[in-house]
């Protein structure tokens, strides 16, 4: 009988390893790699655009330069509401590509959300039995991503489309899309970072081409 146990879980431990080589070696769709490179290259530029809009081309900093400018020409300086409203300005084109990308990925959003029906990159779910601690909280930071950009995108919609009274505090909940995209960033890129160099080599190559580089 012990035998017998021994042997059962002999063979337990050889399908699990066979599933865990199995997900370590796991090969990436055309779809999923489309989706995933379009989202991440959309959210990159995105925060290229806040990161902009939060250091060089704050207002406030804008409207500094353009007082100094003034100034060495020996012109009169503008009252200070006219040059933030000129560095607005400034800058506008630069933030219209902020919307425009904002748009762009309210609409990979949503074929994310519907691709799963098609067969594609399902959502993995935290409350699944037998998963260890890492794979957990992996499946949790996912979630809760995906939940935080449903946020930004509603908000940054309403920001646009919806009534003027709810424009200020729907900026405010907006504005924070900046904290949870940045700790996003940090942990994916480092959670990629820590596979390729111990258990799962060869994920970036799998993510690019669909197949691991030898």
């Amino acid at each position: 009988m012990c035998f017998l146990n021994k042997k059962s879980e002999n063979l337990f431990l050889h399908l699990s390893n066979i599933k865990s080589n199995i997900m370590e070696t796991r090969n990436y769709s055309k779809v999923y790699r489309i989706l995933h490179w379009l989202i991440a290259i959309s959210f990159i530029l995105l925060f290229v655009t806040i990161f902009l809009r939060k250091t060089w081309m704050e207002k406030n900093h804008v409207a500094a330069i353009i007082q100094a400018f003034l100034a060495d020409k020996g012109y009169p300086a503008l009252p200070e509401v006219d040059a933030i409203l000129l560095a607005k300005k400034i800058r506008k084109p630069m933030w219209d590509w902020h919307i425009y990308l904002g748009y762009v990925l309210t609409g990979l959003y949503c074929i994310r959300l519907a691709v799963p029906f098609f067969g594609e990159m399902k959502f993995s779910s935290p409350f699944k039995a037998g998963l260890d601690t890492k794979t957990k909280f992996q499946y949790w930071v996912y979630l809760v991503f995906y939940a935080c950009t449903a946020v930004s995108l509603i908000t940054g919609l309403i920001i646009e489309f919806g009534p003027k009274d709810y424009k200020k505090p729907m900026e405010e909940i907006h504005e924070l899309s900046l904290y949870y995209l940045l700790g996003f960033m940090i942990l994916h890129f480092g959670g990629v970072l820590i596979a390729e160099l111990t258990s799962n080599k060869g994920l970036v190559s799998r993510i690019i081409s669909g197949s691991r580089k030898e």
